[in-house]
């Protein structure tokens, strides 16, 4: 076996920022973008989603989405976890309301 497919099978480690490194004016500045705030909206409920589920709810290309959920998680507000080749996505609430309190209610208001 090569040395590149030997590496290739270890899983992918999706990095987040730890809580205590959240940032206000860094959320705030992300979800400045209509789309991101829509994700947010979308993912409110608590129910994690697939990528592709989230970009067909808004309409948008799966590269966009991508790039947006990308955003989103490196900003601290959500969470990507694998699940196989699927990527699900949710909201990191817990760790926003101890840093921001209200603010996620403030931001999947309707």
């Amino acid at each position: 076996m090569s040395p590149m497919a030997a590496t290739s099978s270890y899983p992918h480690k999706i990095r987040h920022p730890p809580a205590e490194a959240l940032d206000l004016a860094t959320i705030m500045r992300t979800l400045g973008d209509s789309v991101r705030l829509e994700i947010v909206r979308l993912l409110g409920d608590g129910r994690p989603r697939a990528c592709n589920e989230l970009s067909g709810a808004l309409g948008i290309p799966p590269s966009t989405g991508s790039y947006h959920l990308r955003l989103l998680r490196e900003a601290g507000i959500t969470r990507t976890e694998a699940k196989g080749t699927e990527r699900l996505i949710s909201l990191r609430r817990d760790d926003l309301d101890e840093r921001f309190p209200g603010l996620v209610d403030v931001l999947t208001r309707g």
